[in-house]
């Protein structure tokens, strides 16, 4: 008969040597209860060092069913990832089942982890990519100009056939709206009045007044003639 206790508690004890930093046990009777900090080993200082608290409840059988597994904390995962970290957690312990397993599970979910990350980072990158791309294709557009196709034109000549239209129309419509110099003159009842009493003064008789003016010797023109 197997002993399950007694291999939970080997278990546990070769846990306590594997993680003596990440594991903490907080129950052990009636059954074990217990959480371990799991982060992906090998990571560069510069990645987001995503990780993972994940509590195992153990039940009276184990390992010959899959222990109660929760994630408690999360560090850089979104609800999203952290789905798709439990989801493989049930599948390896699935896999594993009537063997101890935590061990197992938690270097699965350390290596799911790093994937993440990478995954996370080429995206990241690809992103950067694309908006540069975006950028440098923006420019050489602007700097070639658009570029003209049948569309582009025929919508150009639609649009300029209708501004001359209402060019000419507008043109038309001042044209007609301009009177003549003869049509302004008739128009004007003071030219024709200020013509008529020019006209009329000419015909009038002009007074000179003769105190306005010297004889001729009051200025020596004379003497400097017969000089």
């Amino acid at each position: 008969m197997t002993n399950y206790k007694e291999e939970q508690k080997d278990e546990i004890e070769a846990l306590e040597a594997i993680y003596p930093n990440e594991i903490k046990v907080l129950e052990t009777d009636p059954n074990y209860v217990f959480v371990i900090e799991v982060a992906p080993q090998g990571m560069e200082e510069t990645d987001e060092l995503a990780m993972v608290t994940i509590q195992f409840s153990l039940d009276d059988t184990y390992p010959d069913t899959i222990p109660v597994m929760e994630i408690t904390e999360s560090v850089y995962l979104d609800d999203a990832k952290l789905d798709e970290i439990l989801e493989h957690m049930n599948t390896v312990a699935q896999e594993n089942v009537g063997m101890v397993m935590v061990f197992t599970i938690v270097s699965a979910v350390q290596e799911k982890i790093s994937d993440i990350i990478e995954q996370t980072k080429l995206q990241r990158e690809e992103e950067q990519l694309r908006k540069q791309k975006e950028h440098e294709e923006k420019e050489q557009r602007i700097f070639e100009g658009t570029r003209v196709t049948v569309e582009t034109f025929l919508a150009w000549k639609t649009k300029f056939d209708a501004e001359m239209k209402d060019f000419k129309k507008n043109d038309i419509t001042l044209s007609s709206s301009k009177l003549t110099g003869k049509e302004l003159f008739l128009q004007d009842s003071s030219m024709i009045v200020s013509d008529m009493q020019f006209l009329q003064g000419e015909s009038e008789a002009v007074e000179v007044d003769e105190s306005l003016f010297q004889e001729i010797d009051d200025f020596g023109l004379d003497e400097e003639l017969q000089d």
